[in-house]
């Protein structure tokens, strides 16, 4: 149940706050102002050892070491969780998901620890949800899983390749529609917790599956805003711990996007 990603708008944020000095002859990145407020001037570099900078390689790492680990712990819980007592695992889990999620987001915390207790959540949640559907549904895990890389895996060649830009307009518009769907999606689960009926939105019909549609197609739109602000963060030479929080965005709406997939899949899938 991931929505907007306000993680990645406090990385530029942060980036906005460091010390720095411009450098002539490049144009600046978009979302950073002069300091007279008018317009946009050169890109500005924190005065700060190299070594302690976050890049692309470290962000890259960070983000496949999160993977790795909710991988794991997917596959752990998904191994000794039994389904009789699966529902209270898969309550908590996303429950504490929820706050742990929030709490890195909008607290900036940057500390590794914490990110990765949230991937090692995160596994857990997975684990039991994919193993729900896996029960009901043989083989609709695998192409989840599949289906998720490989829109990530397109979005960041179409971004690589300058196919689709991340404009100003663009992130206000992806990022409002996002958080938009992610209020939606919350509303949704605490009327569903606390009275169990299914909403139309989620019940398999045809505007089930329209949501789950839109709900993919912005995630997939997310990742390109996460993209474009990491890159910020790294010409804004931000230090190196922010590498996990470009890590942890990237981790939130990759577990919404499969999330999408397996209910789009089981719709399908229903006889």
């Amino acid at each position: 149940m991931k929505s907007s990603n306000p993680v990645l708008g406090r990385i530029s944020a942060a980036a906005a706050q460091q010390p720095r000095y411009t450098v002539p002859g490049q144009g600046a990145p978009a979302g950073y102002p002069q300091a007279d407020g008018q317009g946009y001037g050169y890109p500005e570099v924190v005065q700060s050892g190299q070594a302690d900078r976050m890049t692309v390689d470290d962000v890259v790492v960070k983000t496949v070491s999160l993977l790795a680990i909710t991988a794991l712990f997917a596959a752990i819980s998904w191994a000794v969780v039994p389904l009789e007592v699966i529902k209270p695992v898969w309550y908590g889990s996303m429950f504490l998901g929820v706050i742990v999620g929030l709490a890195i987001s909008f607290a900036q915390i940057t500390n590794a620890a914490v990110i990765i207790g949230y991937a090692v959540i995160e596994g857990i949640f997975l684990g039991v949800v994919s193993k729900v559907y896996d029960y009901l549904f043989d083989g609709i895990v695998l192409q989840a899983v599949i289906a998720t890389l490989g829109v990530f895996l397109t979005m960041a060649v179409l971004y690589k390749a300058k196919i689709i830009r991340a404009t100003p307009k663009f992130m206000r518009v992806v990022i409002g529609i996002a958080a938009g769907l992610g209020v939606v999606m919350l509303v949704n689960l605490v009327l569903y917790f606390f009275t169990g009926v299914v909403s139309p939105l989620r019940d398999g019909s045809p505007i089930a599956i329209g949501f789950s549609l839109v709900c993919i197609v912005v995630a997939a739109l997310m990742f390109v805003v996460n993209f474009k602000q990491i890159e910020d963060g790294i010409a804004a030479g931000l230090p190196r711990k922010y590498g996990w929080l470009g890590a942890f965005g990237i981790l939130v709406e990759l577990v919404w996007m499969y999330l999408e997939f397996l209910r789009l899949l089981s719709y399908f899938s229903e006889d």
